[in-house]
């Protein structure tokens, strides 16, 4: 049995782990401010429940169950913060579908800086890299939650079977049924195969011309950069525009209503994806105002979506103020 910890010693095992449980709790629900408020909840039980801690080596795979649990009850319980359908101040053309998946916030780059690297396990089919991309995380979003749940613990966090079904109260056959489930639903949510991660040098030259045609309200120059594919979406607004033509519809429509306002984008990071903060300048305003964070997904030499999230409040997680005196941003 382990020997009595205090405080300050729970707080040095539990501390290394506290950065990815959160990264984990915000795949599970999609959501900054409700991942943060689940970590606190796991914490405060593991603190509550450490003489339950046999071992140190054990302290990892605790923090888990109690984490993945607790989002499985937040989610069971409703209790997802699920924002209101903005409206838009302007006439937005029909869009292609009303997307399901309205609550799903970015997640800053910040975050994922210092996460511990755990292996995944022999059977593991993503890419570490990709779990916390946008495209990642939305499909878990459309999964039964314990489907999510066990993917990422086996095939993301490199549990094995049997600690998975502990964690999940289970038996290791009924998880690698469910995981195999989780697998087949993964594949045909997430981005075709074919469609190749982009190159950094590559990335980066297409978010800087995104960004300068996006400014300078050049609807042809951002839809030349589009896939024939491409998507544009707005949560927590559902609707959802497919193809350069209903994309570049979009555009003119918003572009037309900013008028003589300026448009300033500073570049931010999100879910290891090239952002910006857009602002809005009115004419004869000195301030500019936040007007959504612009998150683009790329692949081969194209931009396969811009996802454009209405989380002015969440700015300053991202290291963007609420306000941009003066001339500046891209």
């Amino acid at each position: 049995m382990m020997r009595p910890v205090d405080e300050q010693a729970f707080g040095e095992l539990a501390g290394p782990y506290r950065r990815e449980l959160l990264v984990h709790c915000y795949r599970m629900l999609g959501s900054l401010p409700d991942a943060e408020d689940v970590l606190q909840e796991t914490l405060l039980a593991a603190w509550q429940g450490r003489d339950d801690l046999r071992a140190e080596m054990a302290m990892r795979s605790w923090l888990y169950r109690i984490a993945t649990n607790r989002c499985l009850n937040a989610l069971r319980a409703g209790r997802r913060r699920i924002p209101a359908e903005p409206v838009p101040p302007f006439s937005p053309p029909e869009p292609t579908r009303r997307g399901e998946v309205t609550w799903l916030q970015p997640c800053p780059d910040s975050w994922l800086e210092g996460i511990a690297d755990s292996a995944p396990g022999p059977e593991a089919q993503i890419q570490a890299t990709e779990t916390v991309r946008l495209a990642f995380v939305a499909a878990l979003q459309r999964m039964p939650p314990r489907q999510a749940a066990a993917l990422l613990l086996r095939d993301v966090l490199g549990f094995s079977g049997a600690e998975v079904a502990d964690m999940l109260g289970t038996s290791a056959t009924v998880v690698k049924g469910i995981v195999q489930r989780a697998r087949a639903s993964l594949a045909q949510l997430r981005t075709k195969p074919e469609q190749v991660r982009t190159g950094a040098a590559i990335e980066r030259d297409l978010a800087s011309r995104f960004a300068r045609a996006y400014v300078a309200g050049d609807v042809d120059g951002v839809v030349a950069l589009l896939t024939d594919g491409a998507w544009l979406s707005m949560p927590p607004a559902p609707h959802e525009y497919q193809g350069p033509a209903a994309i570049g519809a979009f555009l003119r429509a918003s572009f037309g209503y900013r008028g003589d306002g300026e448009v300033l984008l500073v570049p931010a990071g999100a879910n290891g994806q090239p952002a910006f903060g857009s602002y809005l300048r009115g004419p004869g305003q000195v301030t500019a105002v936040p007007a959504g964070l612009i998150v683009l997904t790329t692949g081969a030499d194209r931009i396969q979506a811009i996802t454009r999230f209405h989380v002015e409040h969440l700015y300053p997680r991202f290291g963007l103020p609420m306000a941009w005196p003066g001339p500046g941003g891209v």
